[in-house]
């Protein structure tokens, strides 16, 4: 059958360790770079799960989206933040697309699927679906046959921030070897699919939780830990597998592989909003006796100018007049405030007085249309080998215990792709944006591509 694509999602799989360090070692990963077209691939701002992949599989950038990250203020008071979900999806992805055209696809573990929305075809939600209580499948009753195939179905791994490691890596080979094996089943029982896609989360669970053990690099190096080879193993098991897949696909089948950013070693925190308590532009009431999140403190509103949020990348709010209930910034004000603000963090240093590389992003320079409620400045602190610390009443602003659990990697801006295709004329190397990704996969399925999406392919010169 013509006009079929299959993606293989891996979120977080890193193009350094894929390409140039362990390329050899994963035949099934090479023979697709030799076969089609292979590189690095540079994701959202930020790059994060939530927002990429979906950006990726609409053409439209966070901005046009109306989401910045997993979660999002929802209104303009100082409390509300709400996860994104499928609903706040505002542009069709490609399987609406391809159930538009009469088509079938199969979609299992892509973020941003729950709520589950009915498409022509088979849905099975991602981890951010509350439990497998919930209805996390189109059609319902397909969770029973789920559970009739595999038993209790993972949707994620439970607390991957955690010491024990030994049933972390448990728990990120049996959701592996679940997403696997359903993707198996589904290929021997659901032939009629023009588009299949599916995303398995564990190397991004396992980048997290063991990136320390393999990294000379990473400032928790441990040299001759039973777990120094543990993520190359991992990565031969994902390789391993996708062989599996490769081999029940028949030749005109094009296939995708690809991830939503990378991934390398965190260097520490940067505590952003002890910072800006430190710099003057946030006041609070009451020093705190310890360590607490900004949400446990009384912050006087009267005399702040801007606040921060912890995650894997910064987000600093401005507190506007006639936006905010208690503003202190003039409109007039608010272009200069950002720009001293991102001046002083883009010189900020280590512990040793070494400057970082911070980089600073204004969302209405870097998005072609700005929806809902963007941060007023995006932070990566060190180009993300710092993540940000949203708590207050630490003693530095340089921190190296992360306040939501052990964490070793960051996001990195780049994930990676190997495309093979029938049409594809030889193998290549080519680097390429998010955005060539939804042009791409409709091009591939002989669908026509909407007005006002990139005109980047992958395989074609940028």
């Amino acid at each position: 059958m013509p006009n079929r694509l299959f993606v293989i999602g891996l979120d977080c799989f890193d193009p350094t360790l894929t390409f140039d360090r362990w390329l050899d070692d994963l035949p099934n990963l090479r023979a697709l770079t030799e076969q089609g077209t292979y590189g690095r691939l540079e994701s959202t701002i930020p790059p994060i799960t939530v927002p990429a992949w979906t950006c990726m599989l609409s053409g439209k950038d966070p901005g046009q989206q109306g989401f910045y990250g997993f979660r999002n203020r929802s209104d303009y008071s100082y409390e509300q933040m709400d996860i994104a979900t499928a609903d706040q999806i505002r542009f069709p992805r490609v399987w609406d697309l391809v159930s538009q055209a009469g088509e079938q696809s199969i979609v299992i573990g892509v973020p941003q699927t729950y709520p589950v929305k009915p498409i022509n075809g088979i849905v099975v939600s991602s981890f951010l679906t509350p439990s497998t209580l919930s209805a996390y499948t189109h059609p319902p009753a397909f969770k029973e046959e789920i559970r009739e195939v595999l038993g209790e179905y993972m949707l994620d791994v439970p607390n991957f921030r955690t010491e024990d490691k030994v049933r972390l890596l448990q728990d990120i080979y049996r959701m592996s070897r679940q997403r696997f094996d359903l993707v198996e089943h589904l290929l021997r029982t659901r032939p009629a699919w023009k588009f299949f896609m599916f995303v398995d989360m564990g190397p991004d669970r396992a980048h997290h939780g063991l990136w320390k053990y393999m990294d000379p690099g990473h400032p928790k190096y441990l040299r001759g830990s039973p777990y120094e080879n543990t993520i190359f193993k991992y990565y031969q098991f994902i390789d391993a597998r996708i062989g599996r897949l490769l081999d029940m696909l028949s030749e005109e089948t094009a296939v995708l592989v690809m991830s939503d950013h990378g991934a390398q070693a965190m260097q520490g925190g940067i505590c952003i909003n002890d910072w800006l308590i430190e710099q003057g532009y946030l006041a609070l009431l009451d020093k705190p006796g310890g360590i607490v999140s900004l949400d446990q403190c009384e912050i006087d509103w009267s005399q702040t100018r801007a606040w921060g949020a912890g995650g894997y990348y910064g987000r600093i709010f401005l507190n506007i007049q006639g936006r905010e209930r208690e503003g202190t910034v003039a409109a007039s004000q608010v272009e200069g405030l950002k720009d001293e603000i991102a001046g002083k963090l883009g010189t900020l240093t280590d512990p040793e007085g070494q400057q970082i590389g911070t980089h600073i992003y204004h969302p209405e320079r870097v998005y072609a249309e700005i929806h809902n409620i963007p941060p007023d400045l995006i932070v990566y602190f060190g180009d993300l080998a710092w993540r940000s610390i949203g708590s207050v009443g630490n003693k530095t602003i340089h921190v190296f215990d992360n306040d939501s659990g052990p964490d070793d990697a960051n996001h990195a801006q780049h994930g990676m792709y190997i495309l093979r295709h029938p049409g594809q004329p030889e193998a290549q190397k080519q680097d390429h944006t998010w955005r060539a990704i939804a042009p791409t996969m409709l091009q591939l399925l002989g669908m026509d591509v909407p007005p006002g999406t990139s005109a980047e392919r992958l395989g074609q010169p940028t």
